[in-house]
């Protein structure tokens, strides 16, 4: 009988062990669901929403004794159209916060919607005085372009702040965001 009762005892810590290796396997498993339910709400948040973004640097268009016009493309790398794009310009001789930049009205223009891939033009004009003076190192010239759009799961912003370079006869960019 003892060796009935050892193999029985060898039996029942056999399924002891088993039994703890099964609830370290499925507790594995439901740390890894949990994971993968964090990953997927994330891809799902930022996949079906538009992302604006400007497609190129900014462009001279034309120039006249009065004003420099300029040129940003933007395009809509998201998978979802947006509505209501507003682009908003501001031009100052000193930097500009972004806070700034998001809540300025002034210089506001509706580019309506946006479809996904698609691209549009914005152009925009700055005082001819001030890019002189850029150029000849009398002050500095800094412009902001902020974009916000509307989409079924919210309203959102991209903005940029650059400052005029005399050397490359060009803006370049000191800041951009996404809100």
């Amino acid at each position: 009988m003892t060796e009935l009762e050892t193999l029985s005892q060898v039996a029942d810590l056999g399924t002891a062990i088993a039994t703890i290796v099964l609830v370290i396997i499925i507790w594995k498993t439901v740390a890894q669901l949990e994971e993968t339910v964090k990953v997927s709400r994330i891809q799902i948040t930022h996949r079906f929403r538009p992302w604006i973004g400007h497609q190129n640097k900014i462009e001279l268009m034309s120039t006249d004794q009065d004003r420099h016009q300029f040129a940003i493309t933007l395009r809509n790398y998201g998978e979802i159209p947006s509505s209501n794009l507003l682009a908003s310009f501001i031009s100052k001789t000193e930097p500009i916060p972004k806070e700034l930049a998001k809540k300025s009205n002034s210089n506001t223009f509706n580019l309506g919607p946006l479809l996904p891939n698609m691209e549009k033009r914005y152009w925009f004009f700055v005082d001819s005085d001030l890019i002189q003076k850029a150029k000849d190192g009398k002050d500095q010239l800094f412009i902001s372009l902020y974009f916000s759009y509307e989409h079924p799961t919210g309203k959102s912003g991209y903005g940029l702040v650059s400052h005029f370079d005399a050397k490359a006869d060009a803006f370049v960019h000191n800041e951009m965001w996404l809100d």
